[in-house]
Order: C-alpha cells, then sequence, then structure tokens
C-alpha cells in the first residue's frame, strides 16, 4: 500500500472517529426528556458505527466484505443524519452551528463512502 492511500485511510478514520465525539458531546446536551434521551442514546451507536465499520473494513477478506462494511457504515451514517436533522427540527438543542456543522461533515462523510462502494463495486 502507497504511502497516499495510508494516509487518506488514517485522514477518514479520524475524520469518522472526530465525529462519532463530536456527535456523542452535542448528544449530551439533550435536554432529560423522553425523546432527548432516546435521540441521545440512538445517536450514540449510530455516529460509532461508521468509524468501527471502516475500522472491519480495511481488514475486510474480499472486496465483497469490504462492500459490506462499508454499506452497514453508510446506513448508520444516513440513520445518524436523520437523526441530527429530527434534532434540529424538534428544537431539541440551542447550538445550532454546531449541529449544522455536523449535518455538514454527515453529508460529506456519506459521499464519500458512496463513492468508495462504487468504486470498489466496479472491481468485481
Amino acid at each position: 500500500m502507497t504511502l497516499d492511500k495510508r494516509n487518506k485511510r488514517e485522514l477518514l478514520e479520524n475524520r469518522l472517529i472526530d465525529f462519532a465525539i463530536s456527535v456523542n458531546l452535542m448528544a449530551e446536551l439533550l435536554p432529560s426528556t423522553y425523546l432527548g434521551k432516546n435521540m441521545a442514546s440512538q445517536l450514540s451507536r449510530s455516529s460509532t458505527s461508521p468509524a468501527l465499520n471502516y475500522g472491519e473494513a480495511q481488514a475486510a477478506e474480499s472486496t465483497k466484505d469490504f462492500i459490506h462494511k462499508m454499506r452497514i457504515g453508510l446506513k448508520e451514517l444516513r440513520e445518524t443524519l436523520v437523526g441530527l436533522k429530527i434534532i434540529d427540527r424538534g428544537a431539541l438543542i440551542s447550538n445550532d452551528k454546531n449541529l449544522i456543522s455536523l449535518q455538514k461533515e454527515a453529508d460529506e462523510l456519506i459521499s464519500i463512502f458512496v463513492s468508495s462502494i462504487n468504486t470498489a463495486t466496479k472491481r468485481l
């Protein structure tokens, strides 16, 4: 593996980790209502899953396995994005600059995952 490829993989892994941490820190600010607690719990799981699945994808046993792991991560990123939109529309948090930033990062990560899945699918 070239140094450039390794750097890109590390950069994406770090973005996914930072995203998970940022979403979870934001989730801690949610109100202690039923919806707030539910969203915090759900976002905690869905926002950390892409980083974990990306790590698994790096050790995939085949291209099909890689695509499968990446698709799971993609589904979780989309779930996280919808959760962030629910928080935004429900006005569950007042710091909407951070919320907007997290939604943008989720969109960008989704695009990266889609592109990676498409590239790997073409290799099959």
